[in-house]
């Protein structure tokens, strides 16, 4: 209840204040383990990400969210968990293969952290990780634009990635590695046809 109360509130915030373009929802599972992984410009990504989709997104978020009172009531029940950055966070990899074990859709953001310049950083390798180690189904996707009032913000999602050939290999760092740049290549493509 809580998470399509707000889903819908952002939904109009995004339509009213920033007239929000989603290009390729279609491309995301109905159903099933998917994890969706885009960048990150900004601290409205996680709600964009979720109010585009009509399934709800579960997000890994910065354990330190956590210890503040409203934000951390306020993103629960937006459907996030903790991830302790800086580090293999065992407890969230468990939590998130959980989820996609129960069908759940996750959302990831590989750099970890905003980029200030609205170029794509250096990805960590959990998204890609975590999504050979379960069945999910990785869509990457791209928001370009700016959060500014009256400006254009817009979300592309683009081609499920066929993991097939990455599965059939004993996974290892070069396996990850090789999704990750896979992932992060797809999504420089996305924010190219968006125009960012």
């Amino acid at each position: 209840m809580w998470y399509r109360l707000f889903r819908q509130l952002f939904r109009m915030l995004f339509f009213c204040l920033y007239r929000w373009e989603v290009t390729g929802k279609e491309k995301v599972p109905a159903q099933g383990p998917v994890v969706v992984c885009c960048n990150h410009i900004n601290n409205l990504d996680p709600p964009l990400v979720g109010s585009a989709l009509k399934r709800q997104v579960r997000f890994m978020a910065k354990e330190e969210l956590f210890k503040i009172p409203v934000i951390s009531w306020l993103i629960r029940r937006f459907g996030a968990f903790p991830v302790s950055r800086g580090s293999t966070d065992k407890r969230a990899l468990k939590t998130a293969l959980e989820l996609l074990k129960d069908g759940e859709l996750l959302g990831v953001f590989p750099e970890g952290t905003r980029s200030k310049t609205g170029e794509l950083g250096q990805a960590h390798s959990g998204a890609a990780f975590i999504a050979l180690k379960s069945d999910a189904v990785l869509v990457p996707a791209a928001i370009t634009g700016y959060y500014r009032p009256f400006g254009k913000i817009r979300i592309r999602f683009g081609d499920p990635i066929d993991l097939t050939p990455y599965r059939q290999d004993r996974m290892n760092s070069q396996t990850v590695r090789a999704v990750t740049e896979r992932m992060m290549g797809e999504i420089q493509s996305l924010k190219e046809q968006a125009g960012g």
